[in-house]
C-alpha cells in the first residue's frame, strides 16, 4: 500500500484536533451534572437528530455494511428497511415517557413502573451490553488506522480511545452532540467520495455491472423465504429486526439520552424523524456499494472483508483520499464511542453510584464523579476490543448478533411496564431469567437466524413473567400511572393538555408526521422491489 503521506496526515490531524478543540470550547459551560447529561435542554433538533444518524450509522455501517453485502448482496438491506416502522413505535410509546418524566436515565421508568431491582437490572445490561457493542466499534476503527499507517492494533485501539475520551470527559452530551453534526459531514463526504470513484472505475457500464449482478444473484433485496435460519430474508427484517431496533432506540440510554437535551418533546420527536426518513437512503447507499465492489473486484476473497473499502480507497490513488477516509471512518467510530462513553457514566452515576452508594452529595461531587465513570468504562472496552480484532466476519453483523442477546430482555420489561396490567416485579425478574436461558439454548443449540433471538427471548420473558406475577402477586385492580392506558386515562380524568404545538405528549396517541413515514415506509420498499424487477 502506498504510504499514508503528508497530505493525508494533515487531514486526518485537523479533523481529530477540531473535535478536542470543540469538546473544550463545550466543556466552558458544563456547569453541573444535569449539564453533563442533558446540555441545559438547548440543543435544537436538528443537531441531536444529525447526531442520532452518526452515533447509530457508525464505522460498523461505513465497514462492515459493504462488506456483509459483498458476500450475501442487496438482501442486506432487508435488515435495515425498518427504521420507520421502529421510530413510529418509539416517538408514540417511549419518548412521552422518558422526556415527560424530566429523568436523566431512561432506566428510572423501570423503577416508577415496577420497582428497584428491575431498574437496576436493566441498568446493568445496559451496560454489558454497551461496553461489547463500544469494543466493536473501537476496533473498526484501529482496522482502518492499522490498514493506512501501519500502526499496530492494540496501539490504534488506545489512540482512538484517548480521543474520544477526552472532548467527551471535557463537554459531556452538548459535546457528543456537535461533534456529531461534524463527524457526520466528514463520513458521508467520503462515502460521497467512494461511490463516485466506484462508479467511474466499474469494468463496464453500470447497467452492464448490474446485469451481471442480477445473473449471479446479488440484486435482489427481497427475499420472501419462510427459512428461520436465514439472516436476510423480509420476513426477519420487517419483523424481528423491527422488534430489534425499537429496542436499539426506545431503551437504549445512548440513543435515547440526546432526544432528552431537546428544548420539548415535539423536538425530540422531530429529531427521530429524521433518522425515520434518510435512515434507509443510508444503508442503501452502504448496501449497494458492497455489490459494486463484488463487480468491480471480480468476487474475489479479502483476508478481512471489513477492509474493502480501504483496498479500493488505496488502489484508486486520489491525493488526500485515504486521509479524508481515516477522518471519515474516525468520525463514524468516534460519533458512537462518546455516546458510549456519556450514556454509561450517567447511567453508572445516576442509577447506581447516586442511588446506592453517595446519596445527597453536592451536584459538583456528581459532575465529577460522572468524569471519574467517563475515563472507566473507555478504560474497561479496550479488553473486548481487542477480542473483536481476531474477527473476520463483517463486524456489523458481528455486532448485530452479539446485541441480540440483550435486546429481548430489555423490550419485554418496557413492552409489560406499557401495556400489562397485572405484570410484577418479581414475575418480571423471573422472565428476564427464562429468556436470557432460552436465547442461549437457541443460540448454541439450533441454526435460527440471529435477528430472531429478539423476538423469541422477549415471547419467553412474556410467557414466563405474565402468569408466575398473577400467580405470586395476584391481579391488579388497576392500571398503573406508568402504563398506556393509565397514562391516556390520567390525562383525560385531570384534564391534562394532550397536545402541544400539534405533537401528542400523551403515550400511545400517534402523531400526524408518523402516518406519514409509514406511507413512506410502504414507498420504499415498493422502490426495492422495481430496483430489482427493472434492471
Amino acid at each position: 500500500m502506498p504510504e499514508f503521506g503528508a497530505l493525508n496526515w494533515t487531514i486526518l490531524i485537523t479533523y481529530i484536533c477540531a473535535n478536542l478543540l470543540l469538546g473544550y470550547v463545550l466543556g466552558k459551560k458544563i456547569e453541573s451534572a444535569e449539564d453533563f447529561y442533558l446540555g441545559k435542554r438547548q440543543t435544537p433538533w436538528w443537531a441531536i437528530g444529525i447526531s442520532v444518524v452518526a452515533t447509530y450509522v457508525s464505522a460498523l455501517s461505513f465497514l462492515g455494511g459493504p462488506a456483509w453485502a459483498y458476500t450475501d448482496g442487496m438482501s442486506v438491506i432487508s435488515i435495515h428497511m425498518n427504521y420507520p416502522l421502529v421510530i413510529i413505535a418509539v416517538i408514540t410509546l417511549f419518548l412521552p415517557f422518558f422526556y415527560n418524566s424530566g429523568v436523566a436515565s431512561i432506566y428510572e421508568y423501570q423503577e416508577r413502573r415496577f420497582g428497584a431491582k428491575s431498574r437496576s437490572v436493566i441498568s446493568a445490561i445496559f451496560l454489558v451490553s454497551q461496553a461489547f457493542s463500544s469494543a466493536a466499534i473501537l476496533y473498526a476503527t484501529s482496522l482502518v488506522l492499522e490498514f493506512i499507517t501501519g500502526i499496530d492494533v492494540i496501539t490504534a485501539i488506545v489512540i482512538v480511545t484517548i480521543i474520544a475520551l477526552v472532548y467527551t470527559w471535557m463537554g459531556g452530551i452538548t459535546a457528543v452532540i456537535w461533534t456529531d453534526v461534524i463527524q457526520a459531514v466528514i463520513l458521508f463526504l467520503g462515502a460521497g467520495i467512494i461511490c463516485y470513484a466506484l462508479l467511474t472505475q466499474l469494468p463496464g457500464s453500470l447497467h452492464d455491472s448490474l446485469l451481471q449482478l442480477k445473473a449471479e444473484g446479488k440484486t435482489n433485496p427481497l427475499n420472501f423465504n419462510f427459512d428461520f435460519t436465514e439472516v436476510t430474508t423480509v420476513w426477519s427484517g420487517v419483523i424481528a429486526m423491527t422488534i430489534f431496533h425499537i429496542t436499539v432506540y426506545g431503551v437504549n440510554q445512548m440513543m435515547a439520552q440526546r432526544t432528552l437535551a431537546a428544548r420539548n418533546l415535539g423536538e425530540a420527536k422531530k429529531s427521530y424523524l429524521l433518522m425515520g426518513f434518510i435512515a434507509f437512503f443510508i444503508y442503501f447507499l452502504f448496501v449497494f456499494l458492497g455489490v459494486l465492489f463484488y463487480a468491480y473486484y471480480g468476487g474475489k476473497e479479502f483476508e478481512n472483508g471489513n477492509t474493502i473499502i480501504l483496498h479500493f480507497a488505496a488502489d484508486y490513488g486520489l491525493p488526500g483520499l485515504m486521509g479524508i477516509l481515516a477522518a471519515a471512518v474516525m468520525a463514524a467510530s468516534m460519533s458512537t464511542l462518546d455516546s458510549s462513553f456519556n450514556s454509561m457514566a450517567t447511567v453508572s452515576v445516576v442509577d447506581f453510584y447516586q442511588k446506592y452508594f453517595k446519596r445527597g452529595a453536592s451536584d459538583e461531587h456528581y459532575l465529577k464523579a460522572s468524569r471519574v465513570f467517563t475515563v472507566f468504562w473507555a478504560l474497561v472496552i479496550i479488553l473486548p476490543a481487542i477480542i473483536f480484532s481476531r474477527t473476520e466476519g463483517s463486524i456489523l453483523e458481528t455486532l448485530s448478533k452479539v446485541g441480540s442477546y440483550f435486546v429481548g430482555a430489555k423490550l419485554a420489561m418496557y413492552g409489560m411496564g406499557f401495556f400489562s396490567k397485572h405484570t410484577s416485579e418479581r414475575g418480571l425478574l423471573i422472565g428476564v431469567v427464562a429468556g436470557f436461558a432460552v436465547v442461549w439454548f437457541v443460540a448454541t443449540s439450533t441454526d435460527i437466524a440471529w435477528p430472531w433471538y429478539t423476538l423469541i427471548g422477549a415471547a419467553c420473558n412474556i410467557a414466563v413473567a405474565w402468569p408466575l406475577s398473577l400467580l405470586l402477586d395476584g391481579r391488579k385492580s388497576e392500571w398503573s400511572e406508568y402504563s398506556v392506558p393509565g397514562q391516556i386515562a390520567k390525562y383525560r380524568l385531570q384534564g391534562l393538555q394532550e397536545q402541544e404545538n400539534g405533537w401528542y405528549l400523551v403515550p400511545g396517541k400517534v402523531d400526524t408526521m408518523s402516518y406519514v413515514l409509514f406511507g413512506y415506509f410502504l414507498l420504499c420498499f415498493g422502490a426495492l422491489y422495481l430496483f430489482h424487477a427493472l434492471i
